[in-house]
């Protein structure tokens, strides 16, 4: 898809979950010819029910498209879609085509961010790593904001689409960009919110309410826009995910990964990330990040 080309372009999407679901929602919506694959087929039918089709594999996936989106949980789980599993060359990798682009919008290491654009270069593909913030709400409203490394005309090709799922998007650098500044960005969501939980604690362990320190915070320098979201989920004790809580873990371990390997100490990080770890270790749901807040009611 070139850049001034037409907004509409065939485009593939794997990773129908909490996120890819109203992605896919909305490129149709748009017009694009969508083809989706998912671990799980059934999660593709509402899309393939208005008009989407649905791969046997990841490669006929992105054998069909002029641009493919990637959206799935984990390191692991790209990499068994972009290089496939049963060692017969299923990957999607294997199946992009020369001139075409790919854009993945996992939250991912780096690392493997500049590997996948290695390979991409060496087939003719353009890559950027996209990993995106908005939570489930922001994908279903079209409002997603997109953190970008890679080349810029390669962005300016994809913004036709990108402006179909998000409201801003950054150019940040080459290729790990995106993910480096993902990475910090969570930092500070995870840190933010287990603060809010160990303040609760303190407030209602002391027999105050705890509506009564947000409502203080809500009015002076500690208000916070990711505060504003998720005091409710504290103050109520309901974790339904928005943005699950072993994906912030996950996120986290990340992000102290990239530490150690350029030489950062990040303590608070790795104290938060313990913090996640006891509660992550002691669900026996799917629950959202603001669950922290069990840690002190477990």
């Amino acid at each position: 898809m070139e850049s001034g080309a037409s907004s509409k372009a065939k485009v593939g999407l794997i990773g129908l979950g909490l996120m890819g679901q109203p992605i896919g929602m909305n490129l149709l919506k748009a017009g694009h010819a969508l083809t989706v694959w998912n671990r799980t087929a059934s999660r593709a039918d509402e899309l393939v029910a208005m008009g989407a089709k649905l791969a046997l594999s990841p490669k006929e996936a992105a054998a069909a498209s002029d641009v493919l989106l990637t959206i799935v949980s984990d390191p692991p789980a790209l990499e068994s879609v972009l290089w496939g599993v049963d060692g017969k060359d299923s990957g999607a990798l294997a199946g992009l085509k020369p001139g075409s682009t790919y854009v993945d919008s996992s939250t991912i290491s780096p690392v493997l961010a500049r590997k996948i654009a290695a390979v991409c270069s060496e087939r003719s593909v353009r890559f950027l790593d996209a990993p995106v913030t908005g939570g489930d709400w922001g994908a279903k409203k079209g409002e997603l904001v997109f953190m970008v490394g890679g080349d810029a005309a390669t962005l300016k090709s994809v913004e036709p689409i990108l402006g179909v799922l998000g409201k801003r998007w950054f150019h940040l650098g080459p290729n790990g960009a995106g993910q480096t500044i993902k990475l910090a960005m969570n930092m500070i969501l995870a840190l933010q919110v287990d603060a809010l939980a160990e303040a609760l604690a303190l407030v209602t362990r002391a027999g105050l309410k705890g509506e009564d320190l947000v409502e203080v915070m809500q009015s002076s320098m500690a208000r916070s826009g990711v505060l504003d979201i998720k005091a409710p989920n504290l103050l109520k004790g309901e974790y339904k995910p928005s943005f699950p809580l072993r994906l912030m873990h996950k996120d986290l371990g990340l992000a102290l990964e990239l530490a150690n390997q350029i030489g950062v100490a990040l303590p608070a990080t790795a104290a938060a990330r313990e913090t996640y770890s006891y509660v992550k270790g002691a669900a026996k749901e799917d629950l959202d990040y603001s669950a922290v807040m069990k840690f002190w009611k477990s």
